[in-house]
C-alpha cells in the first residue's frame, strides 16, 4: 500500500468511524445509562468485530450476496429485527445507577455480532476493501482491518464519553426518558439504508 493510499484509508476510517450511525447512537445511550467504564466491552466489540468483518468481507463474503441474492433479504430481515429490539432496549433503559437492575450494556460479543446487521458497518467494510486495496490479498485486507481497528476505538470512545458527560443533566427521569426515546427513534430511523441496501 502506497503512503498516499494509506493516508486516504486513514481519513476514510476516521470519518466513517466518528460520524453518527447505529453504533455511535447506541454508545451515546450506553454512556448515559451505564457510564464509560461499563461501556468498554461494547466499544471493544465494535472495534474488533468490525475489523474482523472488514477482513472477511475482503476475503469474499460480499460475493455470497451476489451469488445468492436471497442472502441479502435474510440480512435485511435480521438487521431490522435486531435493531428494533435494541431500540426497545434503549428506550426502556433505567436511570443512571439503575442500569444493572433494569438493563445491561451490550457485551463484547453482542456488539461484535451487531456489526453483521449494521448497514453502516457493511458500507464501511465494502467501501474500504474495494477502494483502498490496490492488489487484493489476505495481507492487504488484514492491513485495512487493522487500520480500521486502530482508528475506530478512539472514535467510538468519543460517543460513549459524551454520553457519560450527559449523565448529570439526565439525572432528571423525564429528561432521561426523552433522551432514551430520542435515541431509540434515531436508531430506528437508521434502518432506512438497510431497506435500500444493494450489494
Amino acid at each position: 500500500m502506497t503512503y498516499e493510499l494509506f493516508l486516504a484509508l486513514l481519513g476514510f476510517g476516521i470519518v466513517t468511524s466518528v460520524t453518527p450511525g447505529p453504533n455511535n447512537m447506541m454508545l451515546l445511550a450506553s454512556g448515559v445509562n451505564f457510564g464509560l467504564r461499563r461501556t468498554v466491552p461494547h466499544m471493544l466489540g465494535i472495534s474488533l468485530g468490525h475489523a474482523l468483518m472488514v477482513f472477511l468481507v475482503g476475503l469474499g463474503i460480499a460475493g455470497m450476496f451476489r451469488a445468492w441474492p436471497p442472502a441479502l433479504t435474510v440480512l435485511k430481515t435480521g438487521s431490522v429485527c435486531y435493531m428494533l429490539w435494541l431500540a426497545w432496549k434503549i428506550a426502556n433503559s433505567g436511570a443512571p445507577g439503575e442500569g444493572k437492575a433494569r438493563a445491561e450494556p451490550l457485551s463484547f460479543l453482542q456488539a461484535a455480532a451487531f456489526q453483521w446487521v449494521n448497514p453502516k458497518a457493511w458500507a464501511m467494510a465494502l467501501g474500504a476493501v474495494t477502494a483502498y486495496v490496490a492488489t487484493p490479498s489476505a495481507a492487504a485486507y488484514l492491513l485495512v482491518a487493522v487500520i480500521f481497528m486502530v482508528v475506530n476505538f478512539p472514535s467510538v470512545m468519543i460517543w460513549a464519553a459524551a454520553g457519560q458527560g450527559l449523565r448529570r443533566w439526565l439525572e432528571d427521569p423525564a429528561r432521561l426518558r426523552a433522551f432514551n426515546w430520542t435515541m431509540a427513534v434515531l436508531l430506528i430511523a437508521s434502518l432506512w439504508p438497510v431497506v435500500t441496501m444493494e450489494m
